[in-house]
């Protein structure tokens, strides 16, 4: 029997997800005393304002007072709707989505083999303790991949009850389950329609239990196609996906007899980008999320931009933007209401990456 090692906060190292944070806290714990030591020498300067302005504003009525703090409103509503107007014309794109398995080379071999993707790099860093792999089916540059962690020794995680299953489109659901099983991989739902439509789906899981939904289709630039997540209130999910993330929303589908709805969002059609899918369970507003599934990466235009939108968005920022020690990429890292991480990565920053 596999022994989970105790999540210490020095042993989980993904690749983003575990940034160091020294940086951004001196700079932003100086600028707050910088800060509390200016408003702590203006409060005697205030007090002798305060009674020159009570008599003025006695003298000339209360329009002045009424007029700046209209002002203050429709600056902030300004500052707030150009903010939301550019995320919609951001450059976007899904560019991986990062978890933990507990045996690298096991995981690169069934995904490589069984799913057909390609390895596109490794790279270890011993001093962190940790290895990446990153696999899919096209280049990184434009296509939609997955960021494998391994954190030595750790050789199992919890997957938990909210992550779901990312999605894989085939031509063949019925070839690829055959071709799955003769390699030994799992398949706990047999090719066949999805209830309620025709589309014809089948569920494996990897070596580590993360489940794949094959789903058939025609030829498609993007097989990687989904990410599959459970939330605890669709409408509130989807406005802030749509507000913070600038996704679009392609399509919603409740299904009352099981008792769940779907909303697909993403930066493109389904049958040419990859797509977040959001389920909400009837009357299910919390789930376990184990410590197993990390995040997913977005490409930006502006990272300081996005973070300003995160927080209007009602999301937390949990890194501040700017950039990386080290290789100088600027990200910024986020969870959404329902407490799921995501790193926006500066597009220009990423491709230099790769070279």
């Amino acid at each position: 029997m596999a022994r989970i090692m105790p999540m210490a906060a020095s042993s989980i190292r993904p690749s983003l997800s575990s940034l160091r944070f020294c940086r951004f806290c001196v700079s932003h714990c100086s600028s707050r005393k910088f800060a509390s030591f200016h408003l702590g020498t203006a409060v005697p300067q205030m007090q002798s304002f305060g009674v020159k302005a009570s008599k003025l504003l006695r003298e000339k009525g209360s329009n002045f007072s009424i007029g700046a703090v209209s002002m203050a409103h429709a600056s902030t509503a300004t500052t707030q709707e150009n903010v939301l107007d550019w995320v919609k014309q951001d450059k976007r794109r899904m560019l991986h989505v990062v978890y933990r398995v507990g045996d690298l080379d096991r995981t690169i071999k069934f995904y490589t083999e069984c799913l057909g993707m390609k390895l596109l790099r490794k790279r270890d860093v011993p001093e962190e303790r940790y290895t990446n792999a990153f696999l899919g089916y096209g280049p990184e540059d434009s296509h939609f991949v997955i960021e494998l962690t391994y954190n030595y020794g750790i050789d199992k995680y919890d997957i938990g009850l909210a992550f779901g299953h990312f999605g894989i489109a085939v031509e063949d659901v019925a070839k690829s389950v055959e071709l799955i099983k003769a390699k030994g991989g799992k398949v706990t739902r047999e090719p066949g329609p999805v209830k309620g439509g025709n589309t014809v789906i089948a569920f494996i899981e990897d070596p580590d239990g993360y489940k794949f939904e094959l789903l058939e289709r025609g030829p498609t630039p993007e097989p990687l196609c989904q990410v599959m997540l459970r939330v605890g209130d669709l409408d509130r999910a989807i406005n802030f996906y749509q507000k913070a993330y600038g996704m679009e929303l392609l399509r919603t589908r409740d299904n009352p007899e099981y008792k769940y709805t779907i909303a697909m969002l993403g930066y493109g059609p389904e049958d040419k980008s990859a797509v977040m899918e959001l389920t909400y369970n009837y009357g299910v507003s919390e789930y376990d999320k184990g410590n197993a599934y990390a995040q997913i990466a977005i490409g930006t235009d502006d990272v300081y931009k996005t973070a300003e939108a995160i927080r209007l968005g009602g999301g937390k920022i949990t890194r501040e933007p700017g950039p990386l020690p080290g290789i100088s990429t600027k990200i910024v890292a986020c969870q959404d209401p329902d407490g799921w991480k995501a790193v926006f990565v500066d597009n220009i920053d990423f491709l230099k990456e790769l070279e």
